[in-house]
């Protein structure tokens, strides 16, 4: 199965997990990836701490847990490429809609490279394919 039919499908819970310049972590939840044409993986943020830990430590950590009995999902490890702040394209991605009370600053679509993906346990490497 290929990861954007994967994350399409299956529920569950992600937790993207960011570091500052001097490593300081941070983890918060959030939905499934938006998985882009050319293969790279977005997330919309709003100006919060992760979205500042990626404005100088480039790096993530996205673990999904699949939704029902036991331990099933991946861990992916992505480098930020780059984000945009078209309104257009955010509303375009966006599965839910806040009230504009929830927003409270700007939005922003940051994307990233997929540099690696494994099993939620273990080393073992998912049977999913880009």
């Amino acid at each position: 199965m290929k990861l954007k039919d994967y994350f399409e499908k299956t529920k569950g819970t992600g937790v993207l997990a960011t570091a500052d310049a001097q490593g300081k972590v941070d983890a918060a939840i959030y939905a499934r990836p938006h998985i882009l044409e050319d293969g790279s993986f977005a997330f919309i943020m709003l100006d919060r701490l992760t979205h500042k830990n990626l404005q100088t430590n480039p790096h993530a950590t996205f673990l999904f847990m699949e939704k029902g009995e036991g331990y099933k999902g991946v861990r992916l490890f992505l480098k930020k490429l780059r984000e945009d702040t078209d309104p257009e394209l955010i509303e375009s991605l966006s599965r839910r809609c806040l009230s504009p009370d929830q927003i409270q600053g700007p939005k922003f679509l940051v994307i990233f490279r997929l540099e690696k993906f494994l099993n939620l346990l273990g080393a073992g490497i998912p049977e999913l394919e880009m």
